[in-house]
């Protein structure tokens, strides 16, 4: 089997050509910016993507016809590297080589062929630091600028990495560094992704931000015009559970995501807000759930469900021996936002800020590098809901949030008025808490009688008398 090991003579720096791609031409550009909206422009050679990109074309130690071969096993490397966020280097290579490459049965000349490829990556890689050269990415350095950018800013970790994640595709796509720095080819990339991937009203305007966000917080640019025109999409009807679908579900879900489940339901969670709730943000007494830096960064109130007062006194105490234990094991405190952090010091030690539903196992946070106790990890209660909506043989496309859309939605068909609902959803517009009136059994289109339900029955007196289907 071909192995990873560099060669004992790695080849002098002077054997690489370092050169750089020449930008677009202006002709090409012009174009580019004269695309149709509604078509794919032209996607420009990547040349200045990778920096090994130039080397590789005038390597003399690997043969022409080797060369795409090369180029190919190292874009894949690099787009590894990326998505992991892991470092460029010989312990970034080896894991590549284990996960990916090893990961499937692969023909020898394949793995000869790539461990080659590796090698003189590694060579070059050893000289291109030694020369003080760039070795990341153009989609890295991008996305690498855009989440310093956002640190500094106080963003949400998650926003820093939505926007990163968009300037990176961003890149790969304008293909160099001139390009990005043009509005206009923003412009084309965002036409682009509507035409191509059908993204929705939504996603238009997050890759929007994220965009307009580089070009002021990253290339200090003070205003910024995006000549884009923004494709607005159909509101979908949300997919909601009846009482009981909703029973079905809860009583087949894994007991360890049950009260979790519940407390979304009843009292209309969206996903997020119930993961990152604190011991100290519902009081079981006064029946009252507090949301904390919910969507829009605003806080809000909901209801706590008469039926889970005891519950939750009854996890908070099995809570509290936990906390006992990671104190007297000298973890490290919970997270906090940076400005209650430095306000509070201690505070990530103290019970009332431990999350209600903490993860089973400790990790290390990305940010501090402390390890620490977080709280359950979102992908884990929506793939055992999704598990439980296909156990109970329901024939909808159930996700966690429609246990938030079947909170209101049951609301209005109590009785509970729009306004009211808006507010426990915490909805900043009403007419996106209006959406539910097109779903509510007996109300509005759907609270009309069907004229087949009229009809005078049929002479055997079976109002069902309707032949049955039968396959084939």
């Amino acid at each position: 089997m071909s192995t990873l090991a560099a060669s004992d003579d790695p080849a002098p720096a002077e054997r690489f050509r370092l050169k750089s791609a020449a930008p677009r031409s202006a002709q090409s550009a012009q174009s580019a910016r004269s695309a149709e909206a509604d078509q794919k422009p032209p996607r420009p050679a990547g040349a200045e993507l990778y920096p090994w990109t130039g080397d590789l074309e005038g390597s003399r130690d690997v043969l022409a016809r080797e060369k795409p071969g090369f180029a190919m096993l190292l874009g894949w490397l690099e787009m590894f590297v990326l998505r992991r966020n892991l470092r460029p280097g010989r312990a970034a290579c080896e894991r590549f080589w284990r996960e990916q490459v090893l990961g499937k049965p692969r023909e020898r000349w394949q793995l000869d062929q790539w461990a080659a490829a590796i090698r003189w990556y590694l060579r070059w890689l050893e000289n291109r630091v030694a020369a003080g050269g760039e070795v990341r990415s153009l989609e890295a350095r991008a996305r690498d600028a855009v989440e310093r950018a956002a640190t500094r800013r106080g963003l949400a970790r998650r926003t820093r990495q939505t926007y990163g994640r968009w300037v990176a595709c961003y890149a790969k796509w304008a293909g160099g560094p001139k390009a990005m720095l043009k509005p206009e080819t923003a412009a084309e990339f965002l036409a682009w992704k509507v035409s191509e991937d059908e993204i929705s009203y939504a996603s238009q305007k997050l890759g929007l931000n994220a965009l307009a966000f580089f070009f002021k917080a990253v290339c200090g640019m003070e205003s910024v015009r995006i000549p884009v025109k923004m494709r607005e999409t159909s509101r979908r009807v949300p997919v909601v559970l009846d009482l009981d679908e909703v029973i079905r579900v809860l009583d087949r879900l894994d007991e360890r995501y049950g009260l979790m489940a519940r407390l979304q339901y009843g009292s209309g969670l969206r996903l997020m807000e119930l993961v990152r709730l604190r011991v100290k943000d519902i009081d079981e007494k006064r029946g009252i759930v507090t949301v904390r830096a919910g969507k829009g960064d605003k806080d809000r109130v909901t209801l706590l469900p008469e039926s889970l007062r005891r519950p939750v006194a009854e996890r908070k105490r099995a809570l509290r021996e936990l906390h006992e234990k990671d104190r007297a094991s000298g973890l490290a405190g919970v997270w906090l936002p940076g400005a209650l952090r430095r306000k509070f010091p201690k505070g990530g030690e103290s019970f009332a800020w431990q999350y209600l539903f903490p993860a089973a196992k400790t990790s290390v946070d990305p940010e501090s590098g402390l390890t620490r106790r977080h709280h359950i990890g979102d992908d884990a209660y929506a793939r055992a809901l999704r598990k439980a909506v296909d156990d109970a043989l329901i024939g909808k496309h159930a996700t966690s949030h429609a246990l938030r859309h079947s909170f209101a939605t049951h609301l209005l068909e109590g009785g509970t008025d729009i306004r009211t609902i808006q507010e426990l959803l915490g909805h900043a517009d009403v007419k996106t808490t209006e959406i539910y009136t097109h779903v509510a059994k007996n109300i509005g289109a759907t609270g009309v009688k069907s004229p087949l339900d009229g009809l005078d029955p049929p002479e055997d007196g079976r109002r069902d008398a309707i032949v049955p289907f039968k396959a084939g």
